[in-house]
């Protein structure tokens, strides 16, 4: 197969690994990894101090368009796509941008970064390369469609989705396409890594596991809708919404269903997954709680709309929004609300959460930063 390819290769990594924070040999300095979700698992638990109480609006950012795109932070800087075309480097202290990358169309997809390179996806069908201190193109891989999924880094490869109905797998420092996988239908769903494998949805209505060393499926589970979920991965199981209404819990090895929980509307948002729960939130405009074991529904709370945003766990609270404007922070036990806050425009955009602080973007253009 030919590779379908465009880059400028200024320099480039190409060793990696599979978590948050990994180690780049024996005495090496530490190599950052972070993700849409948090982690290569998309677990959506994030091990830093939270927001317990709402204590204050730190800073808000404008951009020139919706922020739809989920934020991640790193080092002080929290990096963020926008419908008005740009990539976004805002320094966390005082809100103030760092540098501006222009795409030619809307960045709802999420970043990731490895090292000193951030990568994120744009409408106009480029996986992009870029420097995380100065926004500098390192390079482009160009698809056939839109991209709307945060790539996957794992091992000098990176693995993202288009609208053209593939998966790809780049190499990341010859830039060149190391294979392709073509689903039934255009790809939204980020794809999750775990043991070798790779796990991504698509507008077909399958989950699809392949492995991520040969491009070469494994099984292929079906739902009767799209997915847009990205799925999440715990122990055996894969878990993920589908339009259909559901949220499914699938065995890695074999792809049999293990249980599914039916929602009144469909479940786009990618769930949380602890050891004990699966949170998810359905456009019936409620965030479900269930045991990650059977299924069943522990509890739920509804907002006032739908509810697209992913949720996120830290130290015993989910955090998610919904189209009602508002950010929602739940005890996880009881469901109870521990407070909320409200912005001016819609919120698809997930929550990330790092050092005291919540990032998210709105519909109002505008990206919080709440502590």
């Amino acid at each position: 197969m030919k590779p379908n390819h465009l880059f400028k290769k200024l320099f480039a990594v190409s060793v990696a690994a599979g978590i948050s924070i990994s180690l780049l040999g024996c005495g090496s300095a530490p190599i950052k990894s972070v993700t849409f979700r948090g982690d290569n698992h998309h677990s959506g638990v994030y091990e830093t101090k939270g927001v317990p109480k709402l204590n204050q609006l730190k800073w808000k950012f404008k951009a020139e368009h919706a922020v739809n795109s989920s934020p991640i932070v790193v080092d002080g800087t929290v990096y963020v796509g926008s419908h008005d075309g740009n990539v976004y480097a805002i320094d966390t202290a005082s809100g103030q941008n760092k540098w501006t990358f222009k795409t030619a169309s809307k960045v709802g997809a999420s970043p990731t970064i490895f090292g000193e390179i951030l990568y994120i996806g744009s409408d106009d069908g480029n996986l992009y390369a870029l420097n995380t201190d100065s926004g500098a193109e390192v390079w482009r891989f160009a698809t056939s469609g839109s991209i709307y999924s945060a790539a996957t880094y794992y091992q000098g490869t990176l693995f993202t989705t288009s609208t053209d109905g593939h998966l790809y797998a780049i190499n990341s420092e010859s830039v060149t396409e190391s294979w392709r996988f073509k689903s039934g239908g255009a790809i939204y769903s980020s794809p999750a890594f775990h043991h070798g494998m790779i796990y991504f949805g698509s507008h077909d209505g399958y989950l699809y596991a392949v492995d991520a060393g040969t491009g070469q499926e494994k099984w292929r589970f079906k739902t009767n809708g799209p997915i847009f979920s990205s799925p999440a991965v715990h122990g055996d199981s894969i878990y993920f919404g589908s339009e259909d209404g559901n949220l499914y819990a699938v065995n890695m090895k074999t792809g049999q269903e293990k249980w599914k929980v039916s929602a009144l509307a469909a479940v786009s948002t990618s769930p949380a997954v602890t050891d004990t729960h699966v949170f998810f939130g359905s456009q019936d405009g409620k965030l479900y709680a269930v045991d990650s074991a059977t299924g069943e529904v522990v509890w739920k709370y509804k907002t006032h709309d739908w509810v697209s945003s992913s949720p996120a766990v830290n130290d015993g609270l989910v955090y998610f929004a919904s189209y009602d404007r508002h950010l929602y922070v739940l005890d996880i036990e009881s469901g109870k609300r521990q407070w909320k806050f409200r912005t001016d425009g819609r919120i698809y955009s997930s929550p990330f959460i790092d050092n005291g602080t919540v990032y998210f973007g709105s519909f109002d253009n505008h990206l919080y930063a709440i502590e």
